[in-house]
């Protein structure tokens, strides 16, 4: 199925097109229509899979551009997902000249109203207790809103916004289209579908499995400030032929990309700000052999078919395990062996146990390469592409000089010399900054005291005479004697 079976007009199919997706997800394939029909959809699918262009494409082809006010209204559990929502929305209208604001907290609001009163949005993005805040003050007004989406509905009722969620959806108009979104379907999303919708139409996406037994997984414990050095000694250990280095946000791409070309790697970056010409100018090097180390994000990477590739590099832990299935799949295909190595900082292991509990395979830990393997390894390298030339080299044309230079410098110079030529600088010669990025938020854990005995273990306690805590005779409390104050 293609995106123009979707019922999509040509303005979108050009941002599509433009955007580099090649044929639609699931969801998409499934929610669009349904969607640009009018019917209330609930949609079960991991983040990662394109649920928001699932909901933003027909969004916006259902936009009155003519009317400057707010339209369709996105809520958001989190900030960086709201962000997010809005920029990818936002690049998706383009053609269509789109106004999408996104309001959250954490961010100047008198600078929010201010761009909501200059630039009234078309499409609104905000995150629960921001959009109250703004509702409160009448700055937001949602008297005109036509499409309704809860993104990412479990997180938001798991985080207690619901009683903000109810405030919210009292602001607008009963007679809207409503569409939710969620990873999971606990019977309390679907009260919330039954409460807030009309006769919904629910799409289930299953998760992705993984067939992972060609691709060996590593990770390597590590602090954000070592990640690009460690990345590099293993580069240099390892010798990829063809790799994939994924990198969470465009400006990670845009600095991997730099340093690992300024470490003499032979590498580029694609991300969603390059143009489709720059894109697919970058993905036919790579495929053509040109370039061996191809930086991305998820996004860029999505849809990409790419045979060859013997390495693929997490240097930022996915936030969802879904897209770290995507990621790594772009290994061991046709047969053949392929690696995976994730970095991980110490806050962020967490994630790593989630990833573990989707494939049902654990990640095997991997050692830092020290200075001397890596070394070492540069010197493997370059002493086969030694091999390679001298294959290639009509030596005899080069007798001449080549007796000149023996007699004037010894074998082990000349091959010194050539080895120092041909293999890499070494990495702590080349300083390169890497900009950290925000930590993953911690993942939520149960109560400690949770467990499969009851809620609250220690409440059931009991001792070895069999008597629960709250049943034992409760100790008398020593009490201070009096003491009279002794007059002088």
């Amino acid at each position: 199925m293609n995106f123009s079976d979707l019922g999509l007009d040509n303005q979108l199919l050009e941002a599509v097109k433009r955007t580099g997706f090649e044929e639609p997800t699931p969801i998409q394939a499934k929610t669009i229509p349904l969607v640009l029909s009018g019917i209330d959809v609930i949609g079960q699918a991991q983040t990662g899979t394109g649920k928001t262009a699932a909901f933003g494409l027909p969004l916006l082809q259902k936009i009155d551009y003519s009317r400057r006010e707010i339209q369709a209204l996105v809520i958001s559990p989190t900030r960086e997902l709201a962000i997010q929502t809005q920029e990818e929305i936002f690049k998706l209208g383009k053609e269509k000249l789109v106004k999408v604001q996104a309001v959250f907290g954490g961010a100047n609001i008198v600078r929010q109203i201010k761009q909501l009163k200059n630039y009234p949005p078309h499409i609104l993005v905000g995150t629960p207790g921001r959009l109250l805040d703004h509702l409160q003050r009448g700055t937001v007004n949602l008297s005109k809103v036509k499409t309704l989406v809860l993104d990412e509905a479990d997180e938001m009722l798991d985080m207690g916004f619901l009683d903000d969620i109810n405030k919210i959806i009292a602001q607008i108009p009963k007679k809207r289209q409503t569409l939710l979104f969620s990873a999971t379907m606990p019977p309390a999303i679907l009260k919330v579908g039954k409460r807030f919708m009309n006769h919904p139409e629910i799409v289930k996406i299953k998760n992705q499995q993984l067939t992972a037994d060609l691709v060996d997984q590593f990770f390597v414990k590590v602090r954000e400030n070592e990640k690009f050095d460690v990345m590099t000694r293993i580069l240099d250990v390892q010798a990829p032929e063809l790799t994939i280095v994924f990198g969470r946000t465009k400006r990670r791409v845009d600095e991997l990309s730099r340093g690992l070309v300024a470490r003499s790697y032979n590498a580029a970056g694609i991300h969603g700000d390059l143009s489709q010409q720059q894109r697919s100018a970058v993905l036919k090097k790579f495929r053509d052999g040109d370039l061996d180390i191809l930086v991305a994000t998820d996004v860029a990477a999505r849809g990409l078919d790419i045979s060859g590739v013997s390495h693929v590099y997490n240097y930022d832990i996915p936030q969802d395990p879904e897209s770290y299935v995507h990621r790594i799949g772009r290994t061991g295909r046709a047969g053949h062996q392929g690696i995976s190595v994730t970095f991980v900082t110490p806050n962020e292991m967490d994630y790593l146990r989630v990833i573990e509990k989707l494939t049902r395979k654990r990640m095997i830990p991997m050692r830092p390469p020290t200075a001397k393997e890596a070394f070492n390894g540069q010197m493997e390298s370059a002493i086969r592409e030694i091999d390679n030339l001298i294959s290639r080299t009509d030596t005899d044309k080069y007798s001449d000089q080549a007796n000149e230079l023996l007699n004037e410098y010894s074998t082990l110079d000349l091959a010194a010399a050539l080895l120092n030529t041909v293999s890499r600088e070494d990495a702590s010669s080349v300083p390169v900054k890497i900009t950290p990025e925000r930590p993953l938020p911690r993942r939520k854990r149960a109560n400690r005291h949770d467990n499969r005995y009851g809620k609250n273990r220690k409440r059931n306690y009991r001792d070895r005479s069999g008597k629960r805590k709250d049943q034992r005779p409760k100790k008398k409390q020593a009490t201070k004697p009096k003491y009279k104050i002794r007059k002088r």
